[in-house]
C-alpha cells in the first residue's frame, strides 16, 4: 500500500500530460451559419483537459472551474478542430490545465488559434473524495512561467468562488 501511494505521487513533467485531439467539424456540430457551436467547443475543451488531468493524477477527476472562453474566430463545417491540452500546475488535490483550440484548414494548409481556456480539475477517489495529486516537475523557462502564472489565476479563482458561495448563501 505504501509503495503504491509513493508511486502515485511521483512527479510528472507537463509533456507527460499532453493531449492532442482532432476531429472534423460536421453539420451536426454547427449552427445555421455553418460554424461549430460554442457549446460543442466547450465540451471538447473539457474532454481534452480532463484527459491531461487523468494522465497527471492517474485517477478520476471532476471539473471544478473553467476560466472564461473567448471565441476569436469561427471554425466552419469541413474544417478540422484541434485541441491541445497540458497540465500547467498541480496543487494538493487540484490541477490547472491549459487547453488551446485551433482550426486546421487542410485545403489552405493553415492552422490558427481560435480559443483557449484554463480548466481546473480535482482528483477524486471512487467515493468522489478529493485525493492528493503528484507534483508537476517544470524545467523549461516556458513551463516555469506557466507554473508561476497558474498560482495567480488560482488565487483569483478562489476569491471568485468565495464570493459566489456568499452570493448563493444570500439567495437561500
Amino acid at each position: 500500500m505504501a509503495q503504491a501511494k509513493a508511486q502515485r505521487l511521483t512527479g510528472r513533467r507537463p509533456t507527460e500530460t499532453r493531449v492532442e485531439m482532432v476531429q472534423v467539424v460536421l453539420p451536426n456540430d454547427a449552427n445555421p451559419l455553418g460554424n461549430i457551436l460554442g457549446g460543442t467547443v466547450m465540451h471538447l475543451i473539457d474532454i481534452a483537459g480532463a484527459i491531461a488531468a487523468h494522465r497527471h493524477s492517474r485517477s478520476y477527476v471532476v471539473t471544478a472551474s473553467v476560466d472564461g472562453v473567448n471565441f476569436a474566430r469561427p471554425i466552419r463545417v469541413g474544417q478540422v478542430i484541434m485541441l491541445r491540452s497540458e497540465v500547467t500546475r498541480a496543487f494538493h488535490t487540484s490541477m490547472e490545465v491549459e487547453v488551446k483550440v485551433y482550426l486546421e484548414d487542410y485545403v489552405k494548409e493553415e492552422r490558427r488559434l481560435t480559443s483557449s481556456a484554463y480548466v481546473t480539475y480535482v482528483a477524486v477517489d471512487q467515493q468522489l473524495r478529493p485525493k492528493p495529486v503528484p507534483p508537476l516537475i517544470v524545467r523549461t523557462p516556458a513551463e516555469k512561467r506557466r507554473y508561476r502564472e497558474a498560482l495567480a489565476r488560482r488565487r483569483r479563482r478562489l476569491a471568485e468562488a468565495a464570493k459566489a458561495r456568499r452570493h448563493f448563501q444570500e439567495e437561500i
